[in-house]
């Protein structure tokens, strides 16, 4: 089995009314528990707005930081979730079901655990 990221990316602009919001994080969480029930979860979670990022960057001798997000974007990565699965075929399966589940764009990668 092999660890697998599979990121959130969020658009910039106003979320979803919260009527549609709640409808969307009910398919999230169901989408966790199927995810648990077959054994693949290893963890999730959602991040704050960009508007909270502080970049931390070296320059030089110095440790600089500054306010928003390390780049401009119109999508941001807005959470993401850990599974341990067999193969990319696998974690593919769930990137494609965590897209249906966020409506929302969904990267799948590699995850090396330290």
């Amino acid at each position: 089995m092999a660890k697998y990221l599979l990121s959130v990316y969020q658009p910039e602009g106003t979320p979803p009314a919260p009527e549609e919001l709640d409808a969307i994080m009910k398919n999230v969480a169901a989408f966790e528990e199927d995810a648990k029930a077959a054994g693949v979860w290893v963890f999730s979670g959602g991040l704050d707005a960009q508007s909270t990022a502080t970049v931390v960057r070296r320059s030089g001798d110095e440790v600089l930081l500054t306010d928003g997000p390390f780049a401009e974007a119109k999508e941001y990565l807005g959470g993401l979730t850990i599974i341990d699965a067999a193969d990319l075929d696998e974690a593919l399966h769930w990137g494609r079901r965590a897209a249906e589940a966020t409506t929302l764009p969904i990267e799948v990668r590699p995850f090396h655990w330290a």
